[in-house]
């Protein structure tokens, strides 16, 4: 292990940014991927979630899934039965996210199948 050229996977120590322009590019990079992140968790879990970030102008942006008013009254009042429109809601977010992953699976089954394929007759 002594001859070995890179550093590998290690710790860097959490600081903040000084350079105002760098500071704004990994804000904006790292907000993309806890979207995605939050997104990725959405599906994998089926859960509800809420994210809201200021960036460094002061600038608000937020990630819900289903809805702003699902999250924060089941944030507010976790006992409390949501209302019609918000359940409605919820229930179509879900629904929708559940085909698109049918879709998506369909979609990865037909790509290996055809990859298969043109394996096959080269």
């Amino acid at each position: 292990m002594e001859n070995k050229k890179t550093k590998g996977r290690q710790k860097i120590p959490m600081r903040k940014i000084e350079n105002k322009k760098a500071l704004l590019t990994s804000f904006s990079k790292r907000r993309v991927g806890l979207f995605k992140t939050a997104s990725e968790f959405v599906t994998e879990f089926d859960v509800d979630i809420g994210i809201i970030v200021f960036s460094p102008t002061g600038k608000p942006h937020s990630f819900f899934h289903p809805t702003v008013d699902a999250v924060v009254s089941c944030f507010q009042n976790h006992d409390m039965q949501l209302t019609d429109d918000t359940y409605l809601a919820m229930v179509f977010a879900r629904n929708s996210v559940n085909q698109l992953k049918k879709k998506l699976e369909e979609l990865d089954i037909k790509e290996k199948v055809e990859i298969d394929r043109t394996n096959y007759f080269d």
